[in-house]
């Protein structure tokens, strides 16, 4: 007896037969563009010179792209992790990156890394933010990957401090929800003596430690995912730790998103050798210093405003070259090719003020 449209088993052969010829379709379409892509390539170096692989401000502009035509039902970040994916793997055609990143595998920057290079990209751990920098200026690596704030936390002065004195550029920035695991061997709260993780994520946990795990004893530690490392050795031990960290170093999650704050992110800069074409939606991220005077601040924002450009962020830090004095981290709308903000800067620097542009980049997507 042959089967009926109306059929439940008839319509699911009907649907996996479509989806069979659909993902035909895709994996031409995907052969099709790693071929353009190879194309590029030899283009690129037919110009002879340096050749510049990837370029931020295009991979941008193509997310954005992506971002304008999606429809669903597949969730907007779905869609746009799919196609990092897919630029990363082309570009390994062309050239395989290799990222050094701040802290071990498992870390959250290791998390950035991969949302903003895909899971091509060489990842190259370094135990310290400035190894990151060293790596990438002795061009042991393409780029680098640093943490710069947190929204609960605030900034990352050690990132600042080096940017500051650093011939490196911003290039790109990636933006991280940070969802914090408890990772233990024991088998329950109740069992756990010690609790481990970076100062950081300890007082991003702080009021459920309070809640489950008051008598625990709080263990501060130089990166989460060192904690999830102690805790493989330590049954008694908990972690405060990534998924990731949970899967690479096989260990259970008791509890999952304990961090205090739902909505708990941290920025990450993404750092290179070479300045960023614009994309059409930019950040530029300034040092500037004036002169120790009363309305100094005022002066130094007073250009921007007075043109229209939006001031996204600033930051003091002290300027390592008298007491009480202070250099700011501005973070403005636009890139520093835009005729107003190239105004804006010139009119600093004859006023007096010190101008140094740490990048432009394209906006976190």
């Amino acid at each position: 007896m042959s089967k009926r449209s109306d059929d439940p088993e008839w319509r699911l052969d009907e649907y996996r037969a479509r989806i069979d010829a659909l993902d035909e379709q895709i994996q031409e379409l995907l052969a099709e563009r790693a071929r353009a892509a190879q194309e590029i390539a030899q283009i690129k170096q037919s110009r002879g010179g340096e050749t510049v692989f990837y370029r931020p401000e295009r991979e941008r502009q193509v997310l954005a792209k992506v971002r304008a035509r999606h429809q669903g039902p597949l969730p907007e970040e779905d869609v746009l992790r799919i196609f990092r994916e897919i630029m990363g793997a082309c570009l390994a055609l062309e050239h395989t990156l290799t990222v050094a990143y701040f802290g071990p595998e498992g870390s959250f920057t290791e998390g950035a890394l991969r949302k903003h290079f895909g899971g091509t990209a060489e990842a190259l751990p370094v135990a310290t933010i400035a190894e990151v920098f060293r790596a990438v200026t002795a061009k042991t690596a393409d780029f680098g990957v640093v943490p710069v704030e947190n929204s609960a936390e605030g900034i990352v002065g050690h990132t600042h401090d080096l940017l500051m004195r650093s011939p490196l550029v911003i290039v790109g920035e990636v933006v991280l929800r940070v969802h914090h695991q408890l990772l233990s061997r024991s088998a329950t709260l109740g069992e756990i003596k010690q609790v481990a993780a970076h100062p950081q994520a300890l007082a991003q946990c702080r009021e459920w430690i309070d809640h489950h795990l008051r008598d625990c004893e709080q263990v501060a530690v130089s990166n989460n995912a060192e904690a999830a490392r102690r805790a493989v050795d330590e049954p008694r031990l908990a972690a405060i730790a990534s998924r990731e960290a949970a899967a690479h170093w096989g260990l259970p999650i008791l509890a999952s998103n304990i961090e205090d704050a739902p909505d708990n992110a941290t920025r990450f800069f993404v750092i290179g050798r070479n300045p960023v074409g614009p994309s059409g939606q930019d950040k530029t991220s300034l040092l500037l210093t004036a002169p120790h005077t009363p309305g100094s601040l005022h002066a130094l924002i007073e250009p921007f405003a007075r043109r229209g450009i939006s001031l996204l962020r600033i930051e003091s830090r002290p300027a390592r070259r008298g007491l009480w004095e202070y250099v700011f981290f501005v973070d403005v709308a636009g890139h520093e090719k835009d005729p107003a903000i190239q105004e804006a800067l010139a009119e600093l620097e004859r006023g007096g003020g010190v101008v140094r542009r740490l990048g432009s980049y394209p906006q976190a997507i």
